[in-house]
């Protein structure tokens, strides 16, 4: 009996361990799906499938080959910022979208684009609300934008740690693609050349009047350019965190079990 207890205690241990370590791979469950061959590939060749597995609870917005046609030919940078708007820091199934917009006609929810730093003014977030034709549908939470994502079904879930949700096409971010632009550095206007020494004729031109001393350059880091370092995510130190208290805890469970059952 006692042998049998002791076992119990350590599969707990080596699950608790085990299913914090890799909830959910985002990829794995799309590639099931051939319809959203074109948004699976996409995770892959930007990476961002990688940052989704690292969360512990997200919500991930797909479309389908057909409504994602309308970002090729981008740059990886703008479908990365893209795509990441379409990743929603939490939990969320239909039911639990349906509670929303029922207690508030718009509710406004953080995606993992707002979460990287590189986001202006309201690109990091997406409004969800009921649309005249029945049904959920999301937007920007840019000002002046519109609800042109309706929401489709369900695609894959895994309470309470992934949620994979169809909707009909890409959600439009205004200035996205400019926001991803390298800001252009101002053109140095150019020196004036220097005017020809006049010749006096009483004075004959010595070589040491005609050439001028090279200028002094100034202080090296006074013409630095400022630091353009976007402020680093979290989702990297947090998965961290949860996988060594999951390791912790599993340790103690089993040294609690041998002191017990010794």
């Amino acid at each position: 009996m006692e042998n049998a207890r002791d076992s119990v205690i350590l599969c707990l241990a080596f699950f608790l361990v085990f299913s914090s370590a890799s909830a959910f791979d985002i990829v794995k469950l799309l590639e099931k799906q051939s319809d959203f061959s074109s948004f699976t590939n996409y995770l892959k060749e930007t990476k961002l499938g990688d940052e989704i597995n690292k969360r512990s609870t997200i919500t991930v917005l797909a479309v389908d080959n057909g409504g994602i046609s309308s970002i090729s030919g981008k740059s990886q940078d703008v479908i990365k910022k893209i795509l990441s708007a379409h990743v929603v820091l939490d939990y969320y199934d239909q039911k639990k979208l349906t509670n929303l917009v029922t207690s508030s006609k718009v509710s406004t929810l953080t995606t993992m684009l707002q979460s990287t730093g590189q986001a202006k003014d309201q690109q990091g977030f997406i409004n969800l609300g009921k649309i005249d034709e029945g049904g959920l549908a999301f937007g920007s939470a840019v000002k002046g934008s519109k609800l042109n994502a309706k929401l489709v079904k369900s695609v894959v879930s895994q309470p309470f740690n992934i949620s994979v949700l169809q909707i009909s096409n890409v959600i439009e971010i205004p200035d996205i693609s400019a926001a991803s632009s390298p800001a252009s550095s101002p053109k140095s206007s150019a020196s004036p050349a220097p005017s020809p020494l006049k010749k006096s004729s009483s004075d004959a031109p010595s070589p040491s009047s005609e050439v001028s001393s090279p200028p002094v350059s100034g202080d090296a880091s006074s013409a630095s350019s400022p630091s353009a370092d976007a402020p680093a995510g979290s989702s990297s130190s947090t998965t961290g965190s949860r996988r060594e208290m999951a390791v912790g805890a599993g340790v103690v469970i089993m040294s609690l079990a041998s002191l017990l059952f010794a």
